[in-house]
């Protein structure tokens, strides 16, 4: 029996949906909606409810567990605990102050103590790692380059633990994503009038444990990028999620944007 703790975004419904019919499983629901609700196997749970998750892992002999999706940051203060929540919460906000990263491998640690392994996100899914190469009829010219660049050389700058994943690189300055994730960065970014330039990088943080978490892309980041009027996507090889593949690949060929993996 695997564990799945699902959280936002698409790459939840697609392992499910990939899993739900070969698989046993019982999944830990903290999406705001509780999407998979209709599953009887599904539990709806509260992020601080520590005893409660661990306890129905182990009731139905869940060995290893799956993290797929985003659960944005607790205000912390405003967290409805149980006791074994209480009873680790201090060693989450101590890791919090170093940075989003070293939170995961703290709960990732926690599981492992009360003898629940986790696995890679990508287990069922090793179809959406992409390996190196240019995944688009159209490559980078000689200014992309540079902005890519400038972009990689910001994100390797970074703090260990930041929370930082992806930053845009153009006109030689880097604009870096803040707390509200990728989407917020590229919906900020405004297109230049008549002139299409400009690359976002998509990388895993500093610190990140390739278990969980991985940056996730797909058609939509591609749409955001032309809206924003940038030229392409840089990603990193094997430690990235990518939806949609065949309708992104198809989509940055129709708008001449590039999809390169480095």
């Amino acid at each position: 029996m695997i564990g799945l703790i699902f959280g936002e975004t698409d790459f939840p419904k697609y392992i499910y949906k990939k899993i739900k019919n070969k698989k046993s499983y019982t999944i830990i629901d903290l999406t705001k909606k509780n999407f998979f609700k209709k599953d009887k196997n599904s539990h709806k749970v509260s992020i601080g409810q520590f005893g409660k998750i661990i306890s129905i892992l182990k009731k139905n002999n869940c060995k290893k567990l799956l993290f797929a999706g985003k659960v944005n940051k607790p205000n912390f203060s405003k967290l409805k605990l149980d006791l074994k929540g209480i009873y680790y919460i201090s060693r989450i906000i101590k890791k919090a102050k170093i940075g989003d990263a070293a939170i995961l491998k703290e709960i990732i640690e926690i599981f492992e103590k009360e003898g629940i392994k986790t696995i890679s996100s990508t287990f069922f899914t090793p179809e959406l790692n992409l390996s190196r190469g240019n995944y688009s009829r159209h490559k980078p010219d000689t200014d992309d380059k540079r902005d890519i660049k400038n972009a990689i050389k910001f994100l390797n700058q970074t703090k260990p633990y930041s929370h930082i994943q992806g930053a845009v690189g153009r006109n030689n300055l880097v604009i870096p994503e803040k707390r509200k994730g990728t989407q917020s960065l590229l919906k900020n970014i405004k297109k230049q009038k008549n002139k299409t330039n400009g690359v976002l990088i998509k990388f895993p943080k500093k610190k990140q444990d390739s278990r969980i978490d991985l940056p996730t892309v797909g058609l939509n980041t591609l749409k955001q990028c032309k809206l924003a009027g940038l030229k392409g996507i840089v990603l990193k090889h094997k430690s990235n999620i990518f939806l949609d593949k065949s309708k992104a690949i198809k989509f940055a060929n129709k708008n001449k944007l590039f999809i390169l993996v480095k």
